[in-house]
Parts: C-alpha cells; sequence; structure tokens
C-alpha cells in the first residue's frame, strides 16, 4: 500500500456496551448508527446496510447533478431508490433512478451509463482492499 499518502475521508466508528449504538465521526461530522430492536439493536440510527446504500445514493446523485447541470439539461429532481438483497450468497443492490424535467430517451439512457460512473459504484464494483491492524 505505498502508494497510497493522503486518505480521501477518515471514519472512526466508535461503540460502548450500549448494544448496538455506534458513534460514527466522519471528517467534521457526527451520526449514530444502530441496528433494528428486532436483533437487539435500539434502531437510534440507520444500521450499517443502509448506510452503505445511502454512501450509494447520495454519490450517484450528486454525479447525476453534476452532469445534468454541466449539460444545462431542465431536471428540477432526482431521486435514487435503492434495495439490497441477499441472492444465492451473493449480494444484490437494485438501483431506480427517477426524473423530475424534461428529458428525452436518449438522455435517459445517457443518465443511466452515468450513474454507474459514480465514484462509489466504481469502489463497490472495483477490487476493495481492507487492510485491518491494531492501533
Amino acid at each position: 500500500m505505498e502508494n497510497i499518502k493522503e486518505p480521501v475521508t477518515s471514519v472512526q466508528a466508535q461503540i460502548g456496551r450500549s448494544h448496538y449504538r455506534t458513534v460514527v465521526k466522519i471528517d467534521n461530522h457526527t451520526l449514530i448508527s444502530d441496528e433494528p430492536i428486532t436483533i437487539g439493536g435500539m434502531n437510534e440510527g440507520p444500521h450499517p446496510q443502509g448506510l452503505l446504500l445511502a454512501s450509494l445514493g447520495s454519490c450517484t446523485a450528486i454525479t447525476l447533478r453534476m452532469y445534468i447541470d454541466r449539460k444545462m439539461w431542465a431536471v428540477d429532481d432526482i431521486t435514487v431508490d435503492l434495495q439490497l438483497f441477499e441472492v444465492d450468497g451473493a449480494t444484490v443492490i437494485e438501483k431506480q433512478l427517477g426524473f423530475k424535467g424534461e428529458l428525452s430517451e436518449e438522455q435517459k439512457r445517457r443518465l443511466v451509463q452515468i450513474a454507474d460512473a459514480c465514484p462509489i459504484h466504481k469502489m463497490l464494483t472495483g477490487e476493495i482492499i481492507i487492510d485491518t491492524s491494531l492501533q
């Protein structure tokens, strides 16, 4: 991992004895992650899988907005709906895009391609190396 110089972002997750409330610090922001009551959590925040989808969804929406603005297309609203499934031992994410505005079918097809080019999508579908160590 000699090529890594500066982190793109820094995240810290800290959990005490509370089941399973976790304080997550992302750069200068703080949020709570938890598990649903059905599996022992207190449901005080989104569960980790939801946070993963939130990352993909927000990245997709931002990437689409940047592209649409650059093209000066008349789109007032972009919606990205995501669902995560476990199918035959694989993780499947379904992503549906919605737009409020004037778009041709050709423009919509192009936006599907752009959605798949967002950095988080590329990260999740590319090679990921997780190097775990002790502090």
